[in-house]
């Protein structure tokens, strides 16, 4: 088989690389690789080891066949989560990322013949897959060694592998994703790298580590980034699901948001107390609870996890709403929060018992066992590892919607610290806010990743993850995406924009029940248009309006989770130094969009933010049909 590659169609480069390597596996199926995860059929365990030029053997990872899949681990630490500053761009395209040459000295020319240099001397695994969907995307090829199937096997499952005898005569690759993990350690000292090369019909990604989020899921993301700000689309960084009521009425959810924003935890049901009840929030000052009792809480139909193609294929301009189609074959599934058993029976039945084959990352599972979501691996005794992941096939979620859907509602998801007067923050958003398009637009420029981020590698602090909140994954300029999100708003005047925090509500200790109580709020409203007298200027402008009261199946939601300055452990004295740093990290991060390529109509949003804009102002500038 080692010759049929040529059906690929490869690049010259990636094809002088198949010709001159020892060996070359085709990618035939998933099981196919499944089945060679660790080495061979009959293995149960594998070490993914290579020889460092004067440091000797490391492993990379360590991968065990399990009841329910395949379980990876990686000795080190700072490989289990996403660096943010992993990514560098290597070609002389425009850009406002770091280029290879500045951050390292020198061009990428020579690293990238090394990269090719060492991959002709290893058995190779190669297969062909669809950045997005067909029609809506890119073509596609993955090069990775042998030795590291899980990653192919990842890879395969996040983007959906074209099996080999199906490979169509029109298959023309426009990506390349070279897989070279030793160069991390003899090149980049121990860092997560990932080099974006874009070149005319061609964008290799050369993934210097083994963990799939800045390469497998995220440099594929890159890919369909780059194709859409050519042909003037975007991939929002986003979940959505269609919510049933129990009086049959559907309304759909865009819940967008940076890295741990709620984007997964939007698509869950709430949790629920052992007694039923949900947990609205723990005061972390009086250790007070507050409970809401809900028997039926709406259905779920799952459309898309994290990035939703907005395709113009797709679009009904007449309707005035967003449409979207889920651009992944399996969803990465962030599982920190489930920390024992029945936290979430509907995911932990799925991927105890999967009819598919799935791939467990950090999670403590010994080979012929079954991988546990709760049993995750430590970063140092007795500190679990924050970012347990599971890649979960599409097919296996209950209720999946497969088929492009019209965009109610649009969410914005920011992680908060608790504020109270001892200790003011940013962390003053009530339930849910509303907002006017116009401001709406303006958190998706500064898109802040917010409080004790467990998918990345941070340093803690509040930072902004910027347009749309994937700007991390974008290739090209800030000022394009902003204007083609600001052209998405002003196209798109029937959805409702609304702001949701999680972890923290004022002094109260919330985790995701705020966006779980507005998604089940907000879908028993439908379409309805609220009364003017129920909508109250948030006392931040830049959190739009706030209700004055909350009923949800006849449970008055308490004003202290409304209108967080109301709250006695907070008060409006520490509300307003909140605002104050909400509003200076907005002032800070609008300073990026000063380009004179910005829309005009998107020079006049951020001059009214600048000037301290109210929410009348933000009104004026994109109208609203809700």
């Amino acid at each position: 088989m080692s010759k049929n590659w040529n059906k690929y169609k490869p690049p010259i480069d990636a094809a002088k690389i198949l010709e001159a390597c020892p060996a070359v596996t085709v990618g035939e199926s998933l099981e196919q690789f499944q089945n060679l995860c660790c080495g061979a059929p009959g293995q149960s365990y594998y070490e993914v080891t290579y020889d460092i030029p004067g440091k000797g053997p490391i492993v990379e990872a360590t991968v065990a066949r399990v009841r329910n899949g395949i379980a990876a681990n990686y000795p080190d630490p700072s490989i289990r989560r996403r660096d943010p500053n992993c990514m560098v761009i290597a070609d002389n395209l425009p850009t406002n990322k770091t280029t290879f040459e500045k951050r390292f000295g020198k061009p990428f020319t020579s690293l990238r013949a090394e990269t090719f240099a060492w991959l002709k001397s290893q058995p190779l695994t190669v297969f062909g897959f669809i950045a997005g969907q067909k029609g809506m995307g890119a073509d596609a090829l993955a090069i990775v060694p042998s030795n590291a199937t899980f990653f192919a096997f990842g890879l395969g499952l996040l983007q959906g592998m074209i099996p080999f005898d199906e490979i169509p005569e029109d298959f023309n690759p426009q990506a390349v994703v070279y897989v070279a993990p030793p160069f991390r350690h003899t090149h980049f000292d121990g860092k997560q790298i990932v080099v974006h090369n874009r070149a005319p019909g061609m964008h290799e990604v050369f993934s210097y580590n083994l963990y799939p989020g800045p390469s497998a899921k995220k440099g594929v993301y890159s890919i369909l980034l780059d194709l859409g700000e050519k042909e003037g689309w975007i991939t929002t960084h986003c979940s959505a699901v269609q919510v049933i009521t129990p009086y049959d009425y559907t309304v759909c959810f865009m819940h967008e948001g940076a890295s741990g924003g709620g984007k997964s935890e939007f698509l869950e049901n709430a949790h629920r107390e052992p007694d039923g009840r949900l947990l609205v929030g723990e005061n972390v000052i009086t250790r007070e609870r507050r409970y809401i009792e809900m028997p039926r809480t709406c259905d779920l139909h799952p459309v898309t996890d994290d990035m939703a193609l907005c395709h113009p294929s797709i679009q009904n301009p007449s309707r005035g709403k967003l449409r979207i189609t889920d651009a992944e074959k399996s969803w990465f599934l962030r599982v920190n929060h489930i920390d024992h058993y029945g936290t979430d029976r509907t995911l932990e039945q799925l991927t105890l018992t999967p009819g598919k084959p799935m791939l467990f990352l950090n999670i403590d599972a010994v080979p012929n066992s079954t991988a546990l979501l709760w049993e995750h691996i430590e970063d140092a005794p007795g500190v679990p590892c924050p970012n347990p992941r599971v890649i979960v096939p599409r097919e296996s979620v209950p209720n999946i919607v497969s088929q492009p859907v019209t965009v109610d509602v649009r969410s914005f998801g920011v992680r908060c610290p608790p504020c109270t007067r001892e200790n003011p923050t940013y962390g003053i958003m009530g339930i849910f806010h509303l907002l006017p398009p116009a401001l709406a637009w303006l958190w998706r420029l500064v898109a802040p990743r917010g409080f004790g981020n467990p998918s990345i590698i941070d340093s803690g602090g509040m930072k902004s993850e910027g347009v749309g909140s994937y700007w991390p994954f974008c290739t090209g300029l800030r000022v394009d995406q902003a204007n083609l999100l600001l052209r998405q708003f002003t196209d798109h005047p029937r959805v409702r924009y609304i702001l949701c925090p999680n972890q923290h509500v004022g002094a109260w200790k919330t985790g995701f029940m705020p966006q779980w109580l507005t998604r089940e709020y907000l879908a028993r409203r439908g379409s309805a248009r609220f009364k003017p007298e129920l909508l109250l200027p948030a006392r931040c402008p830049l959190l739009g309006y706030n209700l004055h009261q909350i009923h949800i199946e006849g449970h008055l939601i308490t004003r202290w989770f409304i209108q967080v300055e109301t709250q006695p452990e907070v008060g409006v004295e520490a509300y307003d130094k909140g605002a104050a740093m909400l509003n200076e990290f907005f002032l800070t991060c609008l300073k990026d969009f000063d380009d004179p390529k910005l829309d005009p109509l998107g020079k006049d949003i951020i001059q009214c933010c600048l000037n301290g804009g109210k929410q009348d102002d933000y009104e004026k500038f994109i109208e609203s049909k809700n």
